[in-house]
């Protein structure tokens, strides 16, 4: 008995310095108490997330004192009315609701491998050679006009010309990076190439020309010259590209619970 009352006394004490321990006090910034349990959950949190390149305790102690010092000159200068600030805040709360909300539901997410070859069917990769007719940004209406005239000859020339395509490149394309190579891309996936571009290509049958297609840069003539089969696809670009299917289903579920308690009123013909 006494030898049990001795060891549940001892333990008591540790049990009692311990607690002590956790509430003491490492550091004092203003008003704001920074206790010991305080400090090793957040460095415990740093060291996780950082691994090798962890600061130390000292360091990482001044680093709390800094955040503090500076997160109380910001509120003495109240800089939490400052409307970029509230915006940071707003996009902060928003994230933060992301993550609650369906965070452990992205993050379960799984892509089946006969989920990404049926994405593949329609979205296959394909290498394309390009005429590049540029229209430079903030070009005038007549600027345009004339750009289009300029392809659409270019156009007839390049449909009954004998040549090969790589020579017609080298004489009408203004991409410079391109040119040098008879106009190849090399092979692009519907996520690396501009849309209107990738859906023209799609529905071109191999050797096949295809244009005008107009886009940011300019006017295209466009030949396809392959189309990738799925055993030799980039596998980890399908899978994401599936993944960011679910995900996005996953926040359009999501939103279009919530919506439904808010007043809602759009005026699209202002975005069109």
């Amino acid at each position: 008995m006494k030898i049990l009352a001795t060891t549940l006394l001892t333990l008591g004490i540790c049990t009692n310095s311990y607690a002590q321990k956790k509430d003491e006090i490492i550091a004092v910034v203003g008003s704001k108490k920074i206790t010991v349990e305080e400090f090793n959950k957040k460095y415990s949190e740093v060291k996780t997330a950082t691994a090798d390149n962890a600061p130390t305790k000292k360091q990482f102690l001044e680093e709390l004192v800094r955040f503090e010092v500076g997160a109380q000159e910001a509120e003495k200068r109240n800089l939490e009315k400052d409307p970029q600030v509230q915006d940071r805040i707003r996009q902060e709360l928003y994230k933060a609701l992301l993550e609650k909300e369906i965070g452990s539901k992205v993050q379960n997410i799984q892509v089946s491998d006969s989920e990404m070859q049926e994405w593949y069917k329609n979205n296959p990769e394909l290498r394309l050679s390009h005429i590049l007719i540029e229209l430079k940004p903030g070009a005038t209406a007549e600027q345009r006009t004339e750009a289009l005239k300029r392809a659409n000859e270019i156009f007839d020339e390049v449909k009954k010309s004998k040549r090969p395509f790589e020579e017609l490149v080298k004489l009408y394309s203004d991409d410079p990076l391109s040119k040098a190579i008879g106009g190849d891309v090399g092979w692009q996936s519907r996520m690396t190439i501009m849309p209107a571009v990738y859906s023209a290509a799609l529905n071109t049958k191999i050797g096949d020309l295809r244009g005008l297609i107009e886009t940011r840069f300019g006017f295209h003539i466009i030949k396809l010259t392959g189309r990738r089969s799925y055993e030799n696809a980039n596998k980890r670009s399908i899978r994401l590209a599936v993944f960011e299917i679910k995900r996005k289903q996953a926040f359009d579920e999501y939103f279009a619970k919530i919506k439904k308690q808010y007043n809602i009123q759009q005026n699209n013909s202002l975005v069109e």
